[in-house]
């Protein structure tokens, strides 16, 4: 009577397992590998490095530090930006 009772909640929880993996595989797994890439493109920065922000801004990469990147707006505009709102680096097209 008791294997019959292991049984049942064992299928009962059988959907949950296979609802949680394909959660997992979609939704997570994805994410994470998505976090890893740019903090490791983040990481690679250097000077002279052409990036777009989060809020659209093209801007040219001065000084990376651990805390924040300096980038250059324009000739007369130096600002100080956060690594996470780095959206993406420029490859050059030469």
């Amino acid at each position: 009577m008791q294997d019959a009772a292991q049984g049942g909640m064992l299928a009962s929880l059988f959907p949950l397992l296979i609802l949680f993996a394909i959660f997992y595989f979609l939704v997570i797994r994805p994410q994470q590998k998505q976090a890893k890439q740019h903090k490791e493109m983040v990481a690679s920065l250097k000077k002279g490095d052409k990036i777009v922000t989060t809020g659209g801004l093209i801007a040219e990469v001065l000084k990376p530090e651990e805390d924040f990147i300096k980038v250059k707006l324009n000739d007369d505009t130096i600002v100080k930006l956060v690594p996470d709102y780095v959206a993406r680096k420029i490859e050059d097209e030469a």
